[in-house]
């Protein structure tokens, strides 16, 4: 039997094998899923759980129960390419014919001293539990900071405002503006609603150091009952540690068929891979589809036919009753519909894997 092993449950991981399960999988090849959990967590909803507005329970997504994917639970330290090897840290390696890595990512940290011991992470669903646990603990009108104002960021406070009104909450970020990337009325619309929620905003902030209760702005010193870290990402260690090219932002590059150059029986997958935009739940679905395409051609002999990804735009929360997004490059939307949009598309990540 040959295998096709893949990396990570997330949702470029599970687009992968939740294609192919729909399709054609040949009788002579096995499918492994490979994860350290028992299910998926819905990591773009990581920012309600910290914040207490959702248990881990509504943002879990079961995968598939069927005899021809194999679910294999365990943590990957490395892969060889070499040897089509998996290691794991407490297994025997698993060999393979084609991988996908789907490995997501973690906190980039910048090299501030402090940063990974004294903040909380919402990258993992375990690390935001204890994020939530932290923010839960804290006592009223204790001082909450989140390290960075983009998307998660944001999204983090306007939820936690909703959860805890008696606490202190600021975003603390090294740029002029909360979502810099975002149109100006986006900015605009986010900056009245924090301002409006008695949620303050620190901005041109360049941290140097974290200890326990401190922050260092350079001569400053920021007090932080809980600080939550949301000021960039970087791809998987195990992606880090692989000796292959990458881009400035450490991840795989790959080719149009979103496969490894010189290893072309290793496709990557989500935020490990070097993509022409920035990372994203939508963008991984996107890529996973075209994966699965990509192996179909391949098992029948016939050449890929893979259309140019087009994602649909952002949508960003402002606790349950608020929102903005981006539709294109153009549309903006502020107010109640695009968190009606953003339920919706939850509402069909929970059931599309079923």
């Amino acid at each position: 039997m040959k295998k096709l092993v893949i990396l990570g449950g997330g949702y470029g991981g599970l687009t992968v094998a939740g294609q192919l399960l729909d399709g054609d999988l040949p009788a002579d090849t096995m499918m492994i899923l490979v994860d350290r959990m028992p299910y998926q967590g819905l990591k773009t909803e990581y920012y309600a759980l910290a914040a207490g507005t959702v248990s881990d329970q509504d943002i879990r997504v079961q995968f598939p129960v069927d005899p021809r994917l194999i679910l294999k639970y365990g943590e990957v330290i490395s892969v060889d390419p070499e040897a089509r090897l998996v290691h794991f840290a407490d297994d025997e390696p698993l060999s393979y014919d084609w991988l996908v890595i789907a490995l997501g990512c973690v906190d980039k940290y910048h090299g501030i001293e402090g940063a990974p011991e004294f903040s909380q992470s919402i990258q993992s669903l375990s690390s935001t539990r204890k994020a939530y646990q932290s923010v839960n603990d804290a006592k009223p009108y204790g001082q909450i900071s989140i390290v960075g104002g983009g998307l998660s960021g944001v999204e983090v406070a306007a939820e936690l405002r909703e959860s805890r009104p008696d606490l202190n909450i600021r975003i603390i970020d090294r740029g002029a503006s909360v979502l810099s990337p975002f149109p100006e009325k986006v900015r605009r619309f986010v900056r009245e609603w924090m301002l409006e929620h008695d949620i303050e905003l620190r901005t041109h902030v360049s941290l140097s150091k974290l200890e326990p209760g401190m922050l260092h702005n350079g001569p400053e010193i920021i007090y932080s009952d809980v600080t939550i870290w949301t000021a960039g990402i970087q791809p998987s260690p195990i992606v880090q540690n692989l000796n292959l090219p990458k881009d400035a932002q450490g991840r795989l590059v790959i080719n149009p068929y979103h496969q490894v150059p010189d290893y072309p029986n290793i496709y990557v997958v989500g935020d490990c891979a070097s993509l022409p935009f920035s990372p994203s739940a939508q963008a991984a679905e996107a890529q996973g589809e075209q994966v699965a395409d990509v192996l179909r051609a391949l098992w029948k002999n016939e050449t890929p036919r893979l259309g140019k990804i087009k994602l649909k735009g952002v949508l960003g929360s402002l606790g349950k009753k608020s929102g903005f997004g981006m539709m294109g490059k153009r549309t903006v939307m502020t107010g109640m519909m695009p968190r009606a949009i953003k339920s919706g598309v939850l509402w069909m990540s929970k059931r599309h894997f079923g």
